[in-house]
């Protein structure tokens, strides 16, 4: 596969990609990401996240093959300067549908962006949140009292939704999970699990005593009077993992993380 294709390089800034970056460049071919087939990137899950993300402004969704040189790495594979050509031919790939968010501010503002991982509803202040809660247009929770609520993809159930107890959904179960966040009232909620052509729609109650912004992956929207959320089929996303280390393996193990 990378003998025919053109690569890209991107790295983050930090000391350790950079460095990274520097050695894979004295060492293979690389191509202006105008004209590359394929992109490596160096750095954490977050630099991934924004790599993945700026293809979708360009809207040309090249497959992208990371290497851990951050914290966690969940995402990516190990760094290894060695034999990266070959890597990249027994590469497996993983297709994700990114989340859609569509936010309307207390304002009247629209606000339209994708998400990989989760789309989050947070409140602003001391005060807690009252969020109106619909599926497919039905209204299913009639006021959620609580400190937020989240809407995750496969690919982002092991990140924040399940640092707040939400579930791990398999990378191929075609579901999105949503998760409140510390809720008050109904008291014994713990969240859903749905099928991924759901709508989804949160209406802000008393938005302006009990204001509430929606976090899409890294981009904030404050003020948000209501937010709709919907898979974006239509920008499907390639990620290269090594094969002992693939994305779906990954999601499966950490079920049986203690």
């Amino acid at each position: 596969m990378s003998g025919e294709k053109k690569l890209a390089l991107a790295a983050s800034p930090a000391p350790a990609a950079l460095a990274a970056e520097a050695e894979l460049r004295r060492r293979y071919e690389w191509h202006d990401i105008d004209k590359a087939e394929m992109i490596v990137a160096l750095g954490g899950d977050g630099f991934l996240l924004q790599t993945l993300h700026a293809m979708l402004e360009r809207h040309r969704a090249l497959p992208i093959f990371g290497m851990n040189l951050g914290t966690v790495g969940f995402l990516m594979n190990e760094w290894s300067a060695d034999l990266l050509e070959s890597r990249l031919d027994r590469a497996k790939m993983i297709k994700v549908a990114p989340l859609r968010m569509e936010a309307v501010t207390v304002a009247g503002e629209r606000i339209s962006s994708p998400a990989i991982n989760e789309v989050s509803l947070l409140r602003e202040t001391r005060q807690t949140a009252w969020i109106e809660v619909s599926v497919d247009g039905r209204v299913v929770l009639p006021e959620l009292v609580c400190d937020g609520v989240l809407v995750a993809s496969p690919a982002g159930s092991t990140a924040y939704n399940l640092s707040v107890q939400g579930p791990i959904l398999p990378l191929d179960s075609s579901l999105v999970a949503m998760t409140p966040i510390s809720p008050f009232r109904p008291r014994r909620w713990r969240g859903a699990i749905l099928p991924d052509r759901t709508k989804i729609g949160f209406r802000i109650l008393d938005p302006v005593k009990r204001p509430v912004s929606a976090v899409a992956d890294q981009r904030e929207v404050r003020d948000v009077a209501s937010v709709e959320i919907s898979v974006d089929r239509a920008s499907p996303l390639t990620l290269l993992f090594d094969p002992e280390h693939a994305l779906d393996d990954r999601i499966a193990r950490e079920q049986f993380t203690i």
